[in-house]
């Protein structure tokens, strides 16, 4: 999508510190921090919102869950703990329509967090 930033950040024509790249995914440190430890993973397919996966993606989907706790490990944010987010068109604030996962941690995290 020519639009997308996070397709722009995938393709490099918007800056970003990328954490982790492969064929499948990419990571990379979140602009707008809510912890200490914050990346955005995002599938490198463009893929609007969680309504839109299908049983094609299951093993992309798979896959950024496996990247997510290998990041968390190296972010030393595994053992004392994290999470993952990610929203579902506007009423559920997703802002970015291309399916994103949040990795948050480095610190107490609460709940409910919105």
């Amino acid at each position: 999508m020519s639009d997308c930033i996070f397709c722009k950040i995938r393709d490099g024509s918007i800056p970003a510190t990328i954490v982790h790249r492969d064929e499948i995914c990419l990571a990379f440190e979140d602009v707008d921090p809510a912890a200490p430890r914050h990346i955005v993973i995002i599938p490198s397919e463009h893929i609007a919102t969680l309504n839109d996966i299908t049983a094609k993606n299951a093993e992309t989907i798979g896959h950024i869950f496996m990247i997510a706790a290998e990041l968390a490990v190296r972010l030393n944010i595994a053992d004392s703990g994290y999470r993952i987010v990610t929203n579902c068109n506007a009423d559920g604030g997703q802002e970015v329509f291309h399916v994103h996962f949040h990795l948050i941690g480095g610190r107490k995290l609460a709940w409910p967090p919105g």
